[in-house]
């Protein structure tokens, strides 16, 4: 029953019927995205009962709102959810508009119960030990046996506190604002931030039909094809994830020196230190789409980092000051769960959790995160491996106190 509100007469924990009493709580998947619909799919394979909580009005919100040339960097074949695989029409690599099209398809299909419209404010300990409270809009409050949190992780977007920049009158925005190259043809604009995102959006601007396109760089990033001779850069990923992470960079930059021009003389040498060790530090490579032929030819100029801004300038890092017509900010984004659970001790310094997928924190048992990492593998296909094992784990004790608290669904 996708996007189908909640009616009062429903039988939930707060409103028990003979079938559901009120010693039975669902299982509740907060965030209505991939990696929540495939938890919740997962879980009710196991027979229990999963209801998503979206705080929008429809499944896969985060994904409207991306920048309308956005393709998946991982293969159609290996972004699946569990239980059904993205259609062959949709190509090798998935237009932002099909990835939505297929959440939806997603939720009608396997009938998952989700409720629009809701967002969970704070999550506590249920004061009986049923298992947790969820404060969410409207006053309410639902008893959930066990809850999965997977409001993604791309959730907030992230302003670097750059000096000056709250008094900046030049237009200005965050790449989460950024939907087309339109509004900017014959402009002249600054890109900040070199992550997949700032470099897609660079490329955009230029194919749009901008007149100059400088994309600002702190670190210089690892570029990876996404698609060499056929092979995706996905299928590598998979392969050596599991292997030394010194032998990983050795590897990589081989891979690099024979596939990627240098671009030292355009203000993109090679990096110094390894491709893994930097995703072993949360860093993800470039996949290119258009970024190194565009930063060769000289239609992308690289220019140093932002810090700060001053009379209508943008300060660069290197002294100098450049005055686009305008910036937009490729500064990534926060997991904003500090308000959720931050009060529970399941948060590292980063804000992000300390556990994911199947595991849950000692002290939290029952509560589980999904979504929180952006490994090379691909965020899809790990959420997708995950949801299973959240479901598993969360069936694990079926003779506990805890599993006889989770509603079930009837058996036909």
């Amino acid at each position: 029953m996708a996007d189908t509100p909640q009616h009062p007469d429903h039988p939930t924990a707060e409103h028990p019927t003979a079938e559901h009493p009120a010693t039975d709580h669902p299982v509740y998947v907060i965030g209505g995205g991939p990696g929540g619909l495939s938890v919740a799919y997962a879980l009710r394979a196991q027979g229990l009962r999963a209801v998503v909580l979206e705080k929008s009005d429809r499944v896969g919100a985060s994904w409207r709102r991306h920048y309308d040339r956005l393709h998946l960097h991982t293969t159609r074949r290996l972004s699946g959810l569990p239980g059904l695989a993205m259609p062959r029409r949709f190509g090798r690599w998935v237009a932002r508009d099909d990835v939505v099209r297929y959440l939806e398809k997603y939720a009608e299909y396997h009938d998952l119960e989700i409720v629009t419209g809701v967002e969970v404010s704070r999550i506590e300990p249920a004061p009986d030990g049923s298992g947790w409270l969820l404060r969410a809009t409207g006053g309410r409050e639902l008893t959930g046996a066990a809850v999965v949190v997977a409001t993604g992780h791309n959730h907030t977007p992230r302003l670097p506190d750059w000096p000056g920049r709250d008094t900046y009158t030049g237009e200005f925005l965050h790449a989460g604002e950024y939907r087309n190259p339109a509004p900017y043809a014959g402009r002249d604009v600054l890109v900040v931030g070199i992550g997949n995102t700032g470099a897609e959006i660079a490329v955009d601007l230029v194919e749009g039909g901008a007149s100059r396109v400088r994309l600002a760089v702190r670190t210089t990033p690892h570029i990876v094809r996404r698609s060499t001779a056929g092979w995706a850069a996905q299928f590598t990923s998979i392969l050596v994830r599991r292997l030394p992470v010194r032998l990983v960079d050795r590897l990589a930059r081989l891979m690099a020196r024979l596939s990627v021009p240098d671009l030292s003389a355009r203000g993109l040498p090679r990096p110094d230190s390894g491709l893994y060790s930097r995703v072993r530090q949360g860093a993800i490579p470039i996949l290119d789409v258009g970024l190194i032929d565009a930063v060769r030819n000289g239609r992308i100029e690289i220019v140093a980092a932002v810090d700060g801004f001053e009379d209508g300038k943008v300060v660069l890092a290197d002294g100098d000051r450049v005055s686009p017509d305008a910036v937009i900010a490729a500064t990534g984004y926060v997991r904003a769960l500090e308000d959720l659970v931050g009060h529970l001790d399941v948060l590292d310094t980063h804000g992000k959790p300390v556990v994911q997928g199947a595991r849950t924190p000692a002290h939290a048992p029952g509560l589980y995160f999904t979504g929180y990492t952006n490994p090379i593998s691909g965020n899809l296909r790990e959420m997708a491996i995950d949801a299973q094992k959240i479901a598993k784990a969360v069936t694990g004790g079926r003779n506990s106190d805890r599993s006889r608290q989770i509603s079930r669904l009837p058996v036909t």
